[in-house]
C-alpha cells in the first residue's frame, strides 16, 4: 500500500515517463495542449496530495480505491493526448445537440441517408450469410456505431433484430440517443449508448463486434490512422466494416461545402473541412494496412430539392465503403453469427421481403 510522500513521488515519475514517451511520439507539439495538458497534471497531483494530508493526519493509510480514482483520472488524461477525437469538431456538434431528430433540421439529409445506408448493411450482411429471420433479419448481429450522434443510424438498424452499441465522445449526443430510444421498450433493451471515443474501448472490447459502422465520421476525425487500427482491433476477424464519406475533389469542395452550407445551407456552415476529406484511395490503402480487404466502394449523390440520396457510379461526391476484416485460421466468421442464430429458429426464404 502506498502512503504519504511515497504516493506522489510515483505518480511523479509515471507522469514523467508518460510524458516524455508523448513528447518522443510528437504528442506535445501544440503549445495550448501543452499548457492544458501541465494543468491537468498539476490539478490532479494536488488533488491527490490534498487526500493525502488529510489521511495523515487522522493517521489511516490511502485507500485502494483512492489509488485506483487517481489512476483512472491520469489514464484519462494521457488517453486524450493522443487520441483520434478532434476538439474542434466536437465544439461544432456541441451546438446541435439537441436537433439530432428534427427531420427538417440541420440533420435532415443524415435521416433521409438512411433510406440508402441501412438497406447497403442489411443487404451485405445477408449477402454474406446463407440464412436470416423474417422481421429480425440481423438477429444475433453485435454492432458498434461510432459517432452515433443521436441514433440516427443506431435505432433502425437495432429495429432490424441487431445488437447496438453506440458511441459518440458527447455527453450531450449520448442523452438525446438515450431518451429517444427509451420511447421504444424494444429498442432500448437492443441499443445501449457510451459516451466514449473509440480509443477508450479498445481494451475492453477487443474482437468484440461482428459490425462496425462509421458513417459520416472519418471526415472528422483528427488521426484517420488510428481510427482505422482501433476499428480493427475491436472487430472480429473476418467482420464488416461500414464507411460512408466525402471524397476530396474540387466537386466535392463546390458542393459540399460551397452550395450545400454557404448558398442552400442544408447544414450548418464550418461542419466540414474540406482538407480533412478523405479520397477512396487513400481509405483503401489505410484499411488494406491494418488487415482489411476492401469489398465495395458505392458513389452516393443527395438531391437537395428533393431531400433524397441515390446510388451512382462516381465516387467524386460521397461514397460508401464495405470491408472485411482478414480472418484468424481456426476462428468461426461473424457472419455465421446470423446462420447460428436462423439455424435455431425457422427461416426465411431467400425471395422474402424485409
Amino acid at each position: 500500500m502506498w502512503g504519504g510522500s511515497g504516493a506522489v513521488r510515483a505518480l511523479t515519475r509515471a507522469f514523467g515517463r508518460r510524458r516524455a514517451a508523448a513528447a518522443l511520439l510528437g504528442a506535445a507539439g501544440d503549445d495550448h495542449a501543452d499548457l492544458s495538458f501541465q494543468t491537468g497534471v498539476r490539478g490532479t497531483l494536488q488533488n491527490y496530495n490534498w487526500k493525502i494530508q488529510l489521511k495523515s493526519s487522522s493517521t489511516l493509510p490511502v485507500s485502494l480505491t483512492e489509488i485506483k480514482s487517481s489512476m483512472l483520472t491520469m489514464k484519462r488524461l494521457f488517453s486524450t493526448s493522443h487520441s483520434s477525437v478532434d476538439s474542434k469538431e466536437m465544439k461544432k456538434f456541441q451546438l446541435l445537440a439537441h436537433k439530432w431528430w428534427d427531420e427538417e433540421g440541420e440533420y435532415s439529409a443524415l435521416h433521409s441517408m438512411n433510406d440508402i445506408r441501412v438497406p447497403f448493411i442489411r443487404d451485405t450482411l445477408l449477402n454474406m450469410s446463407s440464412n436470416y429471420h423474417l422481421g429480425n433479419p440481423l438477429s444475433g448481429v453485435k454492432i458498434l456505431d461510432i459517432g452515433c450522434g443521436g441514433g440516427l443510424l443506431s435505432e433502425p438498424l437495432g429495429r432490424l433484430g441487431a445488437s447496438v452499441t453506440g458511441i459518440d465522445p458527447l455527453e450531450d449526443n449520448i442523452r438525446t440517443a438515450d431518451q429517444h430510444k427509451s420511447f421504444d421498450p424494444v429498442l432500448a433493451k437492443r441499443i445501449q449508448y457510451k459516451s466514449s471515443s473509440l480509443e477508450e474501448i479498445v481494451e475492453e472490447s477487443m474482437e468484440t463486434f461482428d459490425v462496425i459502422v462509421a458513417s459520416e465520421v472519418v471526415e472528422h476525425v483528427a488521426d484517420l490512422e488510428m481510427f482505422i487500427k482501433c476499428c480493427s482491433q475491436v472487430l472480429k476477424p473476418e467482420g464488416s466494416l461500414f464507411i460512408t464519406t466525402i471524397n476530396k475533389t474540387q466537386l466535392s469542395y463546390i458542393l459540399g461545402i460551397v452550395v450545400a452550407e454557404k448558398i442552400i445551407g442544408i447544414v450548418p456552415e464550418g461542419t466540414h473541412e474540406w482538407e480533412k476529406f478523405v479520397p477512396p484511395e487513400e481509405l483503401e490503402r489505410l484499411l488494406e494496412s491494418h488487415g482489411f480487404s476492401v469489398k465495395t466502394v458505392n458513389g452516393m449523390l443527395y438531391n437537395p430539392f428533393s431531400g433524397s440520396w441515390s446510388w451512382m457510379e462516381s465516387t467524386s461526391i460521397n461514397y460508401a465503403m464495405h470491408a472485411v476484416k482478414s480472418g484468424a485460421q481456426g476462428q468461426t466468421s461473424p457472419t455465421d453469427a446470423l446462420s447460428e442464430m436462423e439455424s435455431e429458429q425457422p427461416s426465411a426464404t431467400a425471395g422474402t421481403t424485409l
